[in-house]
C-alpha cells in the first residue's frame, strides 16, 4: 500500500486561505507547476529558497508514493521591467547592454541556474519548458480569448479586458483584491497608452523597431505577455485543471491572478486546485537588493568570497538553514543563523554516521514507531519542516543516549530508526553528507578521537593533569566528552 493512503496530507491553499486535505484530481498522480526564473542574471538566493521549498514538496509527494509530473518553466522572453507592461524586456535589455544575442544571455544564466540548483541537491523537474519554445501555443490561447470576447486588439497589441472578464468571473479572488478598489487606486492612462483600462494586461505586445526579440503573429510582429507563458505551458503539460501551482508570494498579484483569468477566459474553468506560495528571504533583517549592497549570491556563500559572512558555508548547511523555517514564513539570513545551522547540521550528520554501529538489545527504551509517525505528522501538516527537524533532533538525543549505554534499542527498532532518519534527512529534506561540511565533520571526528586516545593514555599513566586539560579545553570549544563502561564518546554542543 502506498504511504499516501495512510498518511493524509494537508496543504494551505492560498485560493481559499484555508488548510485543506490534499486530494489530487487523479488518485495516485499529482500535476505540479512552479514558476521558474527569468534568466537575465545570476539566480537570486531568495529565488533559490522558493525553488528549494518546492523541491522539498516534490520530494515529499514522491516519498508518499505519488507519481508526480513536476513542470518548472524557464522565462526567456516577454518579462518586461514593469508589471504594468511598460519598459524593456529584461533579457533584451541585458543583451543590448552587453552587445550579445539575447539567447546568449539566456544560455549563460540558465547554465548558472542549473549549476546552483545542482549544488543545492535539487531534483530536476519532470519537464522544464521555455517561453520561446511555446510561442505557437500562446498565440492559440490569445485567439481563444479574443473569440470569447475577453480581449481586444489595438495597434498590433492584444490586451486582456479585465472589466469584461469580471462581469462573468471574479478577477482578484486569489489575492483578495476587488476590481472596484483597484480602479479607484490607479492612475489615469497616459495619452499614448493603448489599453482601455489600467487593470488590463498584455497578451501580445507589438514589437517596436528596436525590439530584438520578436515573432510573427496574426496581429503583426511582437512578443507574448509575461503572464501568458505559464498558462500555455501548465495547461499543455498538466491539462486544463491540475493539482498544484506554486511560486513566490510576490507572484500572487498580478502574475498568478492573471494566469487564473487567462485560463478561465479560454477554458471556462479555474485551472488549479491548490495554490501554494513560498515566502521571502531577507538578509540581516532587510530586504535583499543589489542597489543597497544588501545582497549575496549562493556561490559567494559557498566560497566565502563576500563581505557579509565570517566564513564559507556548504550548500547542505544553507539548505538545512532554509528547511528550519516553514516555507510560508519570512526567513532572515545572517552570519549567526548560518553558524548555528552549521552546528546543528554537524550534530545531525554525526548521529546518522553512528547509526550502523549502535549496539542492539532485546527491548527498546523509547517508542521508535511513535517518533517516526511524529515526523510524518509534521510533514502532513502543510510540509512543516521545522517541526520535522525538531523530531529528528529528538531522535539524535536518543541515538546519543544509546551510544553512551544509557538507553537500549532492539534490532527491529534500529532498522526502523535507520530507515526513518535516512528517509527524512536525505530523501525529503534533500541534505547531503558529501560536501565541505561533511568533510569538516569527518576531520573533527578524527581529531577528537585522537585526543580521546591521548587522554586515555594519560589516565592510564595517572597523568590526570593532562587528562583533565584535554577534557576541559575540548569543553571550552563546545565538545563534551562522556565516559562510560563501553568507552568515551563525544558530542558537539
Amino acid at each position: 500500500m502506498q504511504l499516501y493512503k495512510t498518511q493524509r496530507l494537508k496543504v494551505y491553499n492560498s485560493l481559499t486561505s484555508t488548510k485543506e486535505l490534499f486530494e489530487p484530481i487523479n488518485e495516485g498522480h499529482v500535476g505540479m507547476y512552479v514558476c521558474g526564473p527569468t534568466v537575465y542574471s545570476n539566480v537570486h538566493l531568495g529565488n533559490c529558497r522558493t525553488f528549494m521549498s518546492f523541491d522539498m514538496i516534490f520530494r515529499y509527494l514522491r516519498h508518499l508514493g505519488y507519481k508526480v509530473r513536476y513542470v518548472r518553466n524557464i522565462t526567456d522572453a516577454g518579462h518586461l521591467e514593469d508589471d504594468s507592461d511598460e519598459g524593456e524586456d529584461k533579457i533584451s535589455k541585458k543583451a543590448r547592454l552587453e552587445q550579445i544575442e539575447p539567447m546568449e544571455v539566456v544560455q549563460r544564466y540558465t547554465v548558472d541556474f542549473h549549476n546552483i540548483l545542482q549544488k543545492f541537491n535539487f531534483l530536476p523537474p519532470s519537464i522544464e519548458p521555455t517561453a520561446t519554445g511555446h510561442i505557437i501555443e500562446q498565440i492559440e490561447i490569445i485567439k481563444e480569448i479574443l473569440d470569447k470576447g475577453y480581449a481586444y486588439e489595438i495597434n498590433g497589441s492584444v490586451y486582456f479586458d479585465v472589466n469584461k472578464f469580471n462581469e462573468d468571473y471574479e478577477y482578484g479572488k486569489l489575492s483578495g483584491r476587488k476590481l472596484e478598489d483597484m480602479i479607484s487606486n490607479t492612475r489615469e492612462l497616459a495619452a499614448q497608452d493603448d489599453k482601455k483600462n489600467s487593470q488590463d494586461f498584455a497578451l501580445w505586445k507589438k514589437a517596436e523597431p528596436q525590439h530584438i526579440m520578436r515573432w510573427p503573429s496574426p496581429w503583426g510582429d511582437g512578443f507574448p505577455g509575461w503572464h501568458l507563458e505559464c498558462t500555455a505551458m501548465s495547461t499543455k503539460y498538466l491539462g486544463e485543471n491540475f493539482d498544484i501551482h506554486g511560486g513566490g508570494m510576490d507572484l500572487k498579484f498580478p502574475h498568478h491572478e492573471c494566469e487564473i483569468a487567462q485560463a478561465e477566459a479560454s477554458n471556462g474553468q479555474s485551472p488549479v486546485k491548490y495554490w501554494l506560495h513560498a515566502n521571502m528571504l531577507t538578509l540581516n533583517g532587510k530586504k535583499m537588493a543589489k542597489s543597497t549592497g544588501n545582497n549575496i549570491l549562493p556561490d559567494e556563500i559557498f566560497t566565502g568570497n563576500n563581505n557579509i559572512l565570517s566564513k564559507a558555508f556548504s550548500p547542505s548547511v544553507v539548505r538545512f538553514f532554509m528547511m528550519q523555517a516553514h516555507y510560508t514564513s519570512i526567513l532572515d539570513l545572517s552570519n549567526e543563523a548560518l553558524l548555528a545551522s552549521e552546528k546543528g547540521y554537524q550534530r545531525l550528520m554525526e548521529a546518522i554516521a553512528g547509526l550502523d554501529g549502535l549496539k542492539t538489545s532485546a527491548t527498546s527504551d523509547f517508542d521508535v514507531k511513535e517518533l517516526r509517525q511524529k515526523c510524518y505528522d509534521a510533514m502532513n501538516d502543510d510540509f512543516n519542516t521545522p517541526i520535522l527537524i525538531a523530531n529528528l533532533f529528538e531522535a539524535v538525543r536518543h541515538i546519543n543516549l544509546i551510544k553512551e549505554g544509557k538507553e537500549q534499542l532492539s534490532e527491529e527498532d534500529k532498522n526502523i530508526l535507520v530507515e526513518t532518519m535516512g528517509g527524512f534527512v536525505f530523501d525529503v529534506l534533500g541534505l547531503e553528507t558529501k560536501n565541505d561540511a561533511g568533510k569538516d565533520s569527518e576531520t573533527l571526528s578524527g581529531v577528537v578521537e585522537l585526543l580521546i586516545q591521548l587522554r586515555n593514555e594519560a589516565r592510564a599513566n595517572k597523568d590526570f593533569a593532562t587528562s583533565d586539560k584535554i577534557r576541559d579545553q575540548l569543553a571550552a570549544l563546545g565538545i563534551q566528552l562522556k565516559d562510560s563502561k563501553e568507552g568515551t564518546t563525544f558530542s558537539v554542543s
